[in-house]
């Protein structure tokens, strides 16, 4: 990235990281939680099965929240769960992350005092922009230091927080608007989740730091996680649970499975399939650009880009399906039970519908069955907030996940795509559509959806311009 920059400008980019990283001594002695043998021995066990250090502690962090919360189940209701919620993912941070943990701590304590200054008005513009532009600032620099590089930084974290930030300042907004009689019709779409007052400092740190969604997310509404502290969402006033309570073995175990086989899946397919060169991902051309693979015909090459992507996408099926088990586990992730005592399910931290979304239709159903915590997000912080633009929607996606051309190329793609979609909706599928969901047309609609969005997702995986521009 120096090499498009004037040297004016990298001189100042410079002489700024070299500033920050001289606070590192400093934060390093933040760094209490985790003891220094842990960290040799997971050196070696990682070594022993062939993976990377911070892969191995990366998922280690995710399956240690299960006993965690375990744990969590069996502490009583109140403060003492958002203690160690918070102490957890602190200590999960740590050992993760190890020194970087401190930014995920400054941008918590500096959103908490900017929510407790300013009047709620002014406080869903601040802190949402203070929140995107520390997690900016993090790509930024990432990119800056390590073009194209894979290594693990505290950006993916910040990334969960900064949607946890954005929409606590609204929630306390709308919980304003609302209590002063406001029309806000956004506010009124939000208001099961308006808050009359900002959280007090325990709670806000056990929300901002839950382990069970820290590293991976999904990132969900501040009530979801007060209710399960509290037990609001399975008793009422009166200590009587509001129906059958439901047990947590199955929500638990279901998505555990599921992230396994996801985690196998992607360990063997993507060595079969690689879409980056496995011996130099961050320089070399990748796989699919090889002079080798452009000379096959293309619907192999189409074909092996498929199942590339698919590979990939197990990891993140992977992940997200780990953290809704764990955070099912102690009850965050039940819906609690409607007005005649019937559990609503499981869907609080259910962040995708993985066959919805393999066997989507049309774009819309494909967008809702992906990262639906983060399509919640900006569905209701920014889409409704913003009179419904697309086009502020997906580049406020593109902007959250950082600054690479690829990012750019996908997100504003889609509009397009949806575009086209309602057109042909209008036109021809009362024409064409038989009725059957798998009947030809069908099949035409999912392989169109299918071939649209894989050819531009291609994008979001190379990241560079120069590579993305030459596979599409």
């Amino acid at each position: 990235m120096e090499a498009i920059l004037p040297d004016a400008a990298n001189t100042a980019i410079s002489k700024a990281i070299e500033y920050v990283y001289s606070f590192e001594p400093i934060a390093s002695q933040t760094v209490v939680l985790v003891p220094s043998f842990l960290k040799s021995q997971t050196a070696g066990m990682a070594a022993a099965i062939g993976f990377d250090q911070e892969t191995f502690e990366y998922t280690l962090g995710l399956f240690i929240c299960y006993p965690l919360g375990i744990i969590m189940l069996n502490l009583p209701y109140g403060k003492i769960k958002h203690l160690f919620s918070f102490f957890l993912g602190a200590f999960i941070l740590q050992f993760v992350i190890g020194v970087q943990w401190i930014h995920h701590l400054v941008t918590v304590l500096v959103a908490y005092v900017l929510l407790l200054i300013l009047p709620p008005k002014y406080a869903k513009t601040i802190v949402p922009a203070f929140a995107m532009l520390y997690c900016v600032l993090g790509h930024l620099h990432r990119q800056y230091i390590n073009y194209l590089g894979w290594d693990l930084d505290f950006t993916g974290t910040q990334m969960v927080l900064t949607q946890k930030l954005y929409m606590l300042a609204y929630n306390i907004y709308d919980g304003d608007v609302l209590a002063k009689g406001g029309t806000d019709r956004a506010s009124k779409k939000c208001e099961k989740f308006a808050l009359q007052k900002v959280p007090g400092i325990i709670e806000y740190l056990g929300y901002t730091f839950c382990f069970t969604n820290l590293l991976a997310g999904p990132a969900y509404e501040f009530k979801t996680y007060a209710s399960s502290c509290d037990g609001s969402n399975i008793f009422g006033k009166d200590g009587k649970p509001f129906g059958k309570i439901p047990s947590v073995v199955w929500p638990t175990l279901k998505p555990l499975f599921i992230s396994l086989v996801c985690m196998a899946a992607f360990v063997i397919g993507n060595g079969m399939f690689p879409l980056l060169d496995p011996t130099d991902p961050q320089n070399a051309d990748p796989t699919v650009l090889k002079e080798d693979f452009l000379e096959k015909p293309i619907y192999q090459r189409a074909a092996y880009a498929y199942l590339a992507l698919m590979f990939i996408r197990m990891k993140y099926y992977f992940a997200w399906k780990n953290a809704e088990g764990a955070t099912n586990i102690w009850y965050a992730g039940f819906e609690g039970f409607d007005a005649e005592g019937q559990p609503l399910g499981w869907g609080n931290a259910n962040n995708v519908d993985i066959l919805d979304f393999e066997f989507a239709q049309n774009v819309k159903t494909l967008s809702a069955a992906w990262n639906k915590k983060t399509a919640n997000w900006l569905g209701k912080y920014v889409y409704i907030r913003n009179n419904g633009s697309l086009v502020a929607t997906y580049g406020m996606s593109a902007f959250w996940h950082g600054f690479y051309p690829g990012y750019y190329m996908f997100f504003f793609s889609v509009p397009i795509m949806t575009f086209c979609e309602r057109i042909g909706k209008k036109k021809l599928t009362p024409r064409l559509d038989d009725g059957k969901k798998w009947g030809l047309y069908g099949i035409v609609c999912w392989f169109a959806t299918n071939s649209c969005v894989m050819y531009c997702v291609l994008g979001f995986q190379l990241l560079a311009y120069e590579w993305s521009i030459r596979a599409w």
